[in-house]
Order: C-alpha cells, then structure tokens, then sequence
C-alpha cells in the first residue's frame, strides 16, 4: 500500500550502499573541564528493509548514537553516512532538511498533539516532509497510512480518545508516512503492555520490510530484539555485535 508520493528513483540510487555507514565514531562532552566519552569507536552499518537492535545498560550510550544518527548531535570524530550522506559536515539548515526528507522516529512517549485528530497528527508530518502536496492527497495518504496501521476506525479521534497501543500505531503510522529511508525507534514498547506492544512491533517491522526501510531501535526488552535481524549490545560507550541471523 503506497503511504506517500514515489521516492523510487532516490532508491534505486542508493540501492547499493548501506542506509546506515557508521564507521570509527567517538563522541566526547567536556564536564568540569574534564572529557566524558559517550561514544568509543563506534562503528554500525544497516542496510535496507534491516532491523539492528541495540540493547545495554542505562547510561551506555545507546542513545547518543541515535542522537548522532539523526543528525541532532555532531561526531566529535569519525564518519555518520546516512542514506549516502556524510552527516559531519552539514550546516543546522542541511541536517533539517535531511531529517524531514530521511528520518522516521518512534518514541517511547507517543509525542502526539492532543488537539488534532489522528488523522490530522499523521497528516501534519507528511505536510512538513512533502509541502508540495495538496491538502486532498496529504489527507488520502494520511488515511491509508492509519488504515495500514489498523486504525482506519479511528481517524476523527483525539489522542485522549485513543488507548496507549493506538497511540503507538498513530505515532507508527506519522513516522512511516513519508517512506523514510531510516526509523530510529527509541524504546517503542517502553510504555505499552506485553501484548500490546508485540502488537505494534509486527507492524513496525511489517511496514519498514514492506517500504525497504532501515531500522535501528533501542530496547531493553530481550524478547522484542530477539525479533531483530541483528542485535547489537552497548556498554560503556562501546558497540558489539552479539547476535545476527545470518550466524
């Protein structure tokens, strides 16, 4: 089912490469005058339609790399590739720009805006993505993008009026609509039950194969990144690969 306008063609130009190329990455704050290393050598690669799980204590850097990732903090060393663009040296205004046209993400929080329908929430980010679209066509794919979520019953409904699990499927369907090349998902299951949450991974993994999309998720959950095709463990600021499917 088509979720927005055609973006074949950037595809099939990147159809060679690797969505993510992480290679040698060190991220380092200054604390007290003293440097903290987040980030230790990192170096990650996810190709399309692939889902990486990265798993690991609190504090060990699992999310800074999502943060670098999607370009909203900076490398203190070594190379971030996304969707073939080299991340390092792009202006405030580039990175924006390679965010709306490249990046889905799920949060833990469902992030929606209370006063708009779920319709409304999952239109308003493809508007941000595709502004040339008329307001008919944004609205169309925004249907068929809850409607492939399972909440085509649910379009005219305000978050409050929605349980956790749809929430979820709202704030799953907003961050697919635009064929993003990458979905960065930062403990998706976080605030949902056992069930529930199963619920809302299938459709996540089920629509990011379906639109060859890249997929890296954080989780503290053993059962939910089992269900990756790679799993990834980080400690201390470094990253291992601990189990693939391809073993």
């Amino acid at each position: 089912m088509a979720l927005s306008q055609d973006h074949s063609s950037n595809g099939r130009a990147a159809a060679a490469q690797p969505i993510v190329d992480a290679s040698g990455v060190n991220y380092t704050l200054e604390v007290a005058s003293r440097p903290l290393h987040i980030l230790r050598n990192v170096s990650l690669r996810v190709e399309a339609s692939e889902v990486a799980a990265i798993v690991g204590p609190s504090g060990s850097g699992k999310t800074s790399l999502l943060m670098l990732l999607a370009g909203l903090e900076r490398a203190t060393s070594g190379k971030v590739v996304v969707a073939g663009q080299e991340l390092t040296g792009l202006s405030e205004d580039d990175l924006a720009v390679f965010r709306r046209q490249t990046l889905g993400i799920v949060f833990q929080s469902f992030h929606l805006i209370p006063s708009l329908t779920a319709l409304d929430n999952v239109g308003l980010a493809l508007e941000i993505a595709s502004p040339d679209l008329s307001l008919a066509q944004t609205r169309e794919a925004a249907a068929a993008a809850l409607e492939a979520v399972g909440l085509g019953g649910r379009l005219h409904h305000r978050p409050a009026a929605l349980s956790g699990g749809e929430q979820q499927r709202v704030g799953l369907a907003r961050a697919m609509i635009a064929k993003p090349r990458l979905l960065l998902a930062d403990e998706p299951t976080g605030n949902l039950d056992q069930e529930t949450g199963a619920v809302v991974v299938e459709l996540m993994f089920e629509l990011a194969r379906q639109q060859g999309t890249a997929v890296v998720l954080i989780t503290h959950d053993p059962s939910l990144a089992a269900r990756a095709d790679r799993v990834f463990t980080m400690t201390s600021g470094e990253l291992v690969e601990t189990r693939s499917v391809r073993d």
